[in-house]
């Protein structure tokens, strides 16, 4: 069986940007909608202990692999770290004396702790799995701009970035997996890898639309009517999880590997901008 990996002219270049994201002290800062914008908080303040989760995950394999492979583990140790920092920065600007910021916290910090029980090869191949839903959720961002209309020019930049980067670091994980299990037979790599898809489809669906609603709740809503908004936003319109289900379902097809669909010509202006503004803070 051939075994696929990242091509070589694929870099995961760590850029190092502060953004302002003051205006999401404004509340609804997705366009006034509190909807997406509780949706978008919660996918945010799952990112702070999920990250730190994913970086620990391959760096415990990180003297098992060598040439472009550690190059590229390190460059997805320092993307994730910024994007832990970032997101965190922006997550303490939710106001939390009105909405239950804590609570969703507390239990995020549970479900990793609960992760990292299970070893580091359970944590490696969710990881995998994770990070094949950042970069879907990447895509569906770079297809459909519309998601970020009316948003602050910086928050609005935020996530972008984001998006470029897990676009470009979306196998590593993936990568580190295949390597560490050369010496499993496909079969048993392959439910490895299938089961936990399956149960990160559930799990991570269901909690994004619980947090969600619960911080909905803080805006009036009961939280059956939160749980109803926030599933038809995630599902229906504009369908955050619906969207790019071709990419989803191509995981559990044997010899998959995530560049087998190439998505950098959707992201290409957008990492040319942040290059652009990188090497201009290097020359300054």
């Amino acid at each position: 069986m051939i075994v696929k990996s990242t091509p070589a002219d694929v870099k995961v270049p760590p850029r190092d940007i502060h953004f302002n994201v003051e205006a999401a002290r404004n509340g609804h800062w997705l366009g006034g909608d509190p909807v997406g914008t509780a949706v978008f908080n919660a996918l945010s303040l799952t990112f702070p202990d999920g990250e730190r989760l994913f970086i620990d995950a391959v760096r415990h394999y990180r003297g098992e692999v060598s040439g472009k492979l550690a190059d590229d583990v390190k460059g997805f140790i320092a993307q994730e770290a910024i994007h832990s920092r970032e997101h965190h920065a922006l997550n303490q600007l939710i106001d939390r004396n009105k909405y239950p910021v804590a609570e969703v916290e507390a239990s995020m910090k549970e479900r990793v702790a609960f992760a990292r029980t299970r070893g580091p090869i359970a944590m490696l191949i969710s990881t995998t799995a994770l990070e094949h839903f950042t970069a879907m959720m990447a895509e569906a961002h770079a297809r459909h701009r519309d998601l970020f209309d009316n948003v602050d020019p910086n928050i609005e930049r935020l996530w972008r970035w984001h998006a470029v980067e897990e676009t470009e670091h979306k196998a590593v994980a993936y990568d580190v997996f295949m390597h560490v299990t050369r010496d499993w037979s496909p079969l048993r790599r392959y439910f490895r890898r299938c089961m936990a898809m399956a149960l990160i489809s559930y799990f991570f669906t269901r909690n994004i639309t619980h947090y969600a609603a619960q911080l909905l709740t803080a805006d009036g809503y009961t939280y059956k009517d939160a749980a109803k908004a926030v599933k038809h936003y995630v599902w229906r319109t504009p369908g955050l999880f619906r969207r790019n289900l071709k990419t989803y379902f191509a995981w559990y097809r044997p010899g998959f590997h995530p560049w087998d669909h190439d998505t950098r010509g959707l992201v290409a202006e957008w990492k040319a901008e942040f290059d652009a503004d990188i090497a201009a803070a290097a020359a300054a």
